[in-house]
């Protein structure tokens, strides 16, 4: 590290507002600073974030946090058990946006998790079987190539396992294994891109999951401004959000939960939003578990094309300022009402989660720096469904 970018450390070090108390022990916002001395801020960050990742100021995350450095999406890797050919994923892209797999035929997995809808579908939750209203909010799949486990409460252990859980959930796609093979293999196209990728024409569920799967592995991109940033095109971030990803890092404590690649740890936390005991509630993790200590957990999203796939939480009931808000007051703490003293499943919000006295210039940056993970606009277009009129 050069004796310049110490000095800049150093400096930035102590010229952050620290934020005061108030009399009702909520935290006021920190001071608000001047454009000029923004400008001044935005210019010393720049220097700062302009080096490799290995000589940027330490995160400001708890002592359990196992943090990897936020940067560049590493190569897809597909399982030995699903390996990759050009042919499965056409097969699995038929199939994506195929709505016969499911009960009325009516619905496909295209239907939640849209391309032109960054790979979610904008409703704050989606529409299932005969219309009805899904509990959760559906996450994009444009990362699926990353994560595991899968949905907001991790039921399924791999992608594979995922996307047969949907077309059989009743609520959901409303198939079963019979309709799924039937539909299929009664379409003479399928039968013969189904040889070509598993050597012979038979369909299974399980076949028809590695399939989308394999597809769904094949939507990353890694196109945003923030990539292009950590390709050393440092002038690609605007001021204020140079100072947003500083935030990001270290005063907004973003990278207790949100860090690595995908801007997401993985893991299940509770931030306070499970409703316990009230209209929305949702137990989360605990449905899965059946551990007292996992009521209201949900899976970290990620935070790449965070602009693009609201509305947010595992519920949809929120904007990003909204939530950005909520995070600087620390998130909602559920108090124990006199019929729950005893309640062995009152939930317990994250330790990590705490006020963050955060101005609204703070937030603004920080708003700015969650743009630059959004994805530019990358056309999928339907496939020529097999058996049926060719798309446009």
């Amino acid at each position: 590290m050069t004796e310049v970018v110490k000095v800049l450390k150093q400096r930035l070090e102590v010229t952050q507002p620290k934020p005061e108390t108030a009399s009702n022990g909520r935290l006021k916002p920190r001071p608000e600073k001047t454009e000029a001395e923004r400008a001044q801020q935005a210019q010393r960050l720049r220097e700062i974030y302009s080096q490799s990742p290995d000589k940027w100021p330490a995160p400001h995350v708890d002592a359990d946090v196992k943090w990897k450095e936020i940067g560049l999406l590493p190569e897809v890797t597909h399982p030995a058990n699903n390996p990759y050919s050009e042919a499965k994923a056409a097969l699995g892209h038929a199939l994506f946006f195929d709505p016969r797999l499911s009960g009325t035929g009516q619905m496909a997995c295209a239907s939640c998790h849209d391309p032109d809808l960054a790979w979610s579908d904008g409703r704050t939750t989606s529409f299932g079987h005969s219309r009805k209203i899904l509990a959760r909010n559906a996450p994009t799949t444009r990362f699926a190539a990353f994560q595991e486990p899968f949905f907001w409460d991790g039921r399924a252990q791999t992608l594979e396992e995922q996307a047969v859980a949907v077309l059989l959930n009743p609520d959901e796609m409303h198939a079963s294994p019979d309709h799924v093979r039937n539909t299929v293999a009664s379409i003479t196209p399928y039968q013969k891109m189904f040889g070509e990728v598993f050597g012979n024409e038979e369909v299974t569920i399980e076949r028809v999951g590695e399939a989308i799967a394999c597809f769904e592995r094949t939507a990353v991109h890694g196109r945003t401004r923030f990539d292009a940033f950590m390709k050393g095109k440092s002038d690609v971030l605007s001021d204020a959000a140079i100072r947003g990803l500083d935030l990001f890092r270290r005063d907004a404590r973003c990278m207790n939960c949100h860090h690595g690649p995908l801007f997401s740890d993985g893991q299940f936390h509770d931030v306070g939003l499970s409703y316990y005991g009230r209209k929305y509630e949702d137990l989360g993790r605990y449905n899965v578990t059946g551990d007292p200590q996992d009521v209201g957990r949900f899976r970290t999203p990620t935070l790449r094309d965070v602009t693009a796939t609201g509305p947010l939480m595992h519920n949809g009931l929120f904007q990003l300022p909204g939530v950005l808000n909520m995070y600087n007051a620390g998130m909602p703490t559920l108090k124990r009402k006199e019929h729950q003293q005893d309640d062995s499943l009152f939930p317990t919000k994250s330790p990590h989660l705490k006020p963050l006295g955060l101005n609204k210039q703070d937030l603004e940056d920080l708003a700015a720096f969650l743009a630059t993970l959004e994805e530019p606009k990358l056309r999928v277009r339907p496939p020529e469904l097999p058996g049926l009129h060719p798309a446009p």
